[in-house]
């Protein structure tokens, strides 16, 4: 095999061909997996916060609400808080591209509520299964 020159370009069209090759590539009817596209945050009151996040490749609308939780619970850990409580989440989407928009109040004590997090704990959740938080 001839050494291909050119950087990132010639590496990018080698591995382009070797996933010719092998018969790689997405199959049909099958969804690329979820990319973390980023998350904003806007503080609302002294304890209430919003988070918009953003994914694609997005298998369930449960993938989204997720992405909001650990950024929350995150968020909640940077402002020495140790709980939040979910208030709402809306999710759309429109091409491919899922957009969350979630509000939760945080607090250092557990807040009254069914749907509470500790902090601590759904943080720690969120990186063994690999979610980005704030």
């Amino acid at each position: 095999m001839a050494l291909v020159r050119g950087g990132v370009s010639g590496l990018l069209g080698l591995s382009l061909v070797a996933a010719c090759a092998a018969g790689e590539g997405p199959r049909p009817g099958s969804m690329p997996p979820a990319s973390y596209d980023g998350v904003e945050t806007r503080l609302l009151d002294n304890d209430l916060v919003n988070f918009r996040v953003q994914m694609t490749g997005v298998a369930t609308r449960d993938d989204v609400d997720a992405y909001a939780r650990c950024a929350a619970a995150q968020y909640a850990l940077i402002r020495g808080f140790g709980f939040a409580r979910h208030v709402r989440t809306n999710v759309q989407e429109q091409g491919g591209v899922w957009v969350g928009d979630a509000v939760y109040t945080i607090s250092p004590a557990l807040p009254r509520g069914l749907q509470t997090l500790d902090a601590e704990v759904v943080a720690a959740a969120c990186a063994d299964q690999g979610i980005p938080t704030v």
